[in-house]
């Protein structure tokens, strides 16, 4: 029995797989094939700066997470007067926020390197920000926010080595 959960498992994580490298293959071909070439001065810019942007970015962001936490603790029992949906919200936004960072956190050093498994990260950070878009209504930042991400990262792929 235990070999038929972990099959059946196995054969969810590669669908899941499957269907992200089919997504991949789409958004490649939207953005970065029929999509309007960036430059390539812009693309090395971006390759070059984007480690350092978001070493910056984290650190700036970290006493806003330690304040978001402590600000949360403090006012969660007062979420019942906003009703299920603010609850709801608050926790999808922070717990999807928490995996971005440390997606982002762990690109990081393959950043500097210009290694595919950096992009790959980078990649999954877009589209847990388009799922935390989704499920928190926000339409201008899965149109706006999908549209740019996607279109500098499949723009400057080609720049990242396996």
């Amino acid at each position: 029995m235990l070999r038929n959960v972990h099959n059946g498992f196995m054969t969810a994580q590669t669908q899941s797989n499957q269907s992200l490298a089919q997504l991949e293959t789409t958004l490649e071909e939207y953005f970065g094939k029929k999509a309007p070439a960036m430059p390539d001065d812009i693309k090395e810019l971006i390759v070059k700066f984007s480690p350092w942007i978001s070493v910056i970015a984290l650190v700036m962001t970290l006493p806003l997470i330690l304040g978001v936490l402590g600000l949360g603790t403090l006012l969660m029992p007062f979420s019942i007067f906003g009703g299920a949906t603010f609850g709801f919200k608050y926790i999808v936004t922070f717990a999807l926020t928490a995996v971005m960072i440390l997606l982002e956190a762990l690109a990081i050093p393959g950043l500097f390197k210009r290694e595919k498994q950096a992009w790959r990260k980078l990649y999954y950070v877009s589209l847990i920000s388009l799922v935390e878009s989704i499920l928190t209504l926000n339409i201008s930042g899965l149109i706006l926010g999908g549209l740019i991400s996607f279109y500098i990262l499949f723009q400057t792929k080609e720049k990242f080595t396996n």
